[in-house]
């Protein structure tokens, strides 16, 4: 199968050595002429995933036109604020794609504004096109090196195709399962995010794991709630691209989100950290939009909203955990 993968960060360049080792045709697009060719001539991406070279099967591109016209599948892995921008420029460069049946996204989190979906953005955009979202408890580097891991593929429409590419993603190091319920994994996947800032201000206040282990479980039950709310299935946060993500988002020492929260946890500042960081940290607008999402639904989310005020009016961490213990009680 031929795959484009647009988008050189460090989870699109481990995805593109994934499928290069499944032997599928694979072209990676970075967003910068200069990326491009960086990657092209040392066969590694040193900005987003140093230390593993790209093998000679993978294409490196820049140019939209020629790469779309001969993909089955395209990849979006950018993140979630740059997917409308993405899917206009693969818009504008859709002229003799005849091949491509599926856009697949593996961004996490809603678009500021409009509280959109990744899916939801694309098929805005780009409505022509069957639309998926890849997701689940994957971190960039272990893929990459082919340690096993699963995922899931939930789809708009399914059908044979769906079935294909779902053979074509899996192999002896991946195994990826796939659902119908588009709105379940898009906002686990993205409120996860929030719960591992959560997670590592707790871990840099030193609380210790029964504090963790607690936070996690108040964060699943959060996690269900928020998303039922919003019309997702319940049993959804309770597989791969739910309490899997959430499990390895919130505990991983490779979690940018979790060692985000860390840091503001032992003092930092979040402008500062943000200002320091070269890749995105999801988890920040995220928070955003969907405390604004709760707040225009009337939606309860009490750890989502005490990370919101340590991110966006500067509370500090210790102060949002006494908030939370010292709420009413009540029954699990």
């Amino acid at each position: 199968m031929n795959f484009a993968v647009i988008g050189a960060g460090a989870w699109g360049t481990a995805f593109t050595i994934h499928l290069s080792r499944l032997n599928h045709t694979v072209t990676l697009v970075p967003r910068r002429f200069e990326q491009a060719l960086a990657i092209a001539s040392t066969r590694e991406n040193t900005d987003y995933l140093p230390g593993l070279p790209l093998p000679l099967s993978i294409q490196l591109g820049h140019e939209l036109t020629p790469v779309l016209m001969e993909a089955d599948v395209v990849i979006l892995a950018c993140p979630s604020q740059a997917l409308r921008e993405t899917c206009e420029r693969v818009r504008a460069h859709l002229g003799l794609a005849t091949q491509l049946k599926l856009i697949v996204s593996l961004a996490k989190g809603l678009e500021l504004g409009t509280h959109l979906r990744p899916s939801e953005v694309i098929a805005a955009v780009l409505p022509d096109y069957a639309v998926g979202s890849l997701t689940g408890p994957t971190n960039a580097a272990e893929v990459a090196r082919g340690k096993p891991a699963a995922m899931v593929l939930a789809a708009t429409r399914t059908g044979a195709f769906l079935t294909e590419v779902q053979a074509a993603l899996s192999g002896p190091t991946l195994r990826v399962y796939t659902t119908d319920d588009v709105a379940g994994v898009e906002f686990g996947g993205s409120l996860k995010n929030v719960y591992a800032i959560a997670a590592g201000c707790s871990d840099g206040l030193k609380l210790g794991d029964n504090t963790k282990a607690a936070l996690l479980t108040r964060a699943l039950a959060e996690m269900v709630r928020v998303g039922v709310a919003l019309g997702a299935k319940a049993e959804t946060f309770y597989g791969l691209g739910g309490f899997g993500d959430l499990v390895a988002t919130c505990t991983g020492a490779w979690s940018r989100n979790r060692t985000f929260g860390q840091h503001l946890g032992e003092g930092a500042k979040a402008s500062d950290l943000l200002a320091a960081s070269k890749s995105v940290v999801e988890g920040y607008r995220t928070t955003e939009s969907f405390a604004g999402l709760c707040k225009e639904r009337g939606i309860d989310a009490p750890i989502l909203g005490e990370i919101h005020r340590i991110l966006y009016e500067g509370k500090p961490p210790a102060e949002a955990l006494t908030a939370l213990m010292t709420r009413e009680l009540k029954r699990e």
